[in-house]
């Protein structure tokens, strides 16, 4: 049985970080202050608003439940890449 844990070290966002973490030069200071600012438009949020209330109803669409898992996926990224940019900006 996986655990929650195996299940997000598979996923796109965790192989993403692993390559990311491996990748040389680091971030620049100008590129982890970017990076740091990155967030989703009223209208992204508006849209992942209505998708989780959806799914708390049960009654997305598969092509809905694909868009969630998508602005998951994306919110993940950008959570690893905001993660080294604090970690370049602590040095």
């Amino acid at each position: 049985m996986q655990t929650t844990a195996t299940i997000l070290e598979k996923s796109e966002a965790a192989i993403f970080g692993r390559v990311f973490a491996n990748g040389r030069p680091a971030l620049s200071p100008e590129l982890a202050r970017h990076v740091l600012g990155l967030t989703f438009g009223t209208q992204d949020r508006t849209r992942m608003h209505e998708l989780a209330v959806g799914n708390q109803e049960g009654a997305l669409s598969a092509e809905d439940e694909e868009e969630l898992h998508n602005y998951i996926k994306v919110g993940h990224l950008i959570a690893i890449l905001q993660s080294q940019a604090r970690q370049v900006l602590k040095k």
